[in-house]
């Protein structure tokens, strides 16, 4: 499975409910799940099935910082600092970013290609370079 773009977000873009400006923007958040089963593009918030639990991991996922909008080549992209949940033992084969600031509403569903483990050690996500191509978030 790939990444999930969930159609409630696509429409949100268009009522402007998600601000990613960095000075004052929305708060986002990351979330990690044990599966990417029960995320669909019908995805709306987040939610607590199949959360991921353990040490060095807090129900709810970690705040989201830096979110960068850049436009090139007539495409427009976001970045945001790599999260890492420090001396975790933890399994996650996804992710959910969402909008804390509206409701939790969902913005992206991060798919790993698989499960990923890190045992009492630091568990990072890393986000693709932030450009046109490769940018977790483009539009074109």
């Amino acid at each position: 499975m790939a990444n999930i773009v969930p159609d409630s977000f696509k429409q949100e873009l268009f009522t402007a409910t998600h601000n990613f400006s960095t000075s004052a923007g929305n708060t986002f958040k990351l979330a990690l799940y044990t599966t990417v089963t029960g995320f669909s593009t019908g995805t709306t918030n987040y939610i607590v099935t199949n959360e991921t639990s353990g040490t060095g991991y807090s129900a709810s996922g970690t705040t989201l910082t830096n979110a960068l909008v850049t436009v090139a080549q007539n495409i427009s992209f976001i970045d945001f600092n790599d999260a890492t949940f420090s001396s975790a033992t933890i399994s996650a084969s996804c992710a959910l970013i969402y909008n804390t600031t509206q409701s939790s509403k969902a913005v992206v569903v991060l798919d790993f290609g698989g499960t990923k483990t890190s045992t009492n050690g630091d568990f990072t996500i890393q986000f693709p370079a932030p450009n046109s191509t490769s940018a977790v978030l483009r539009i074109s």
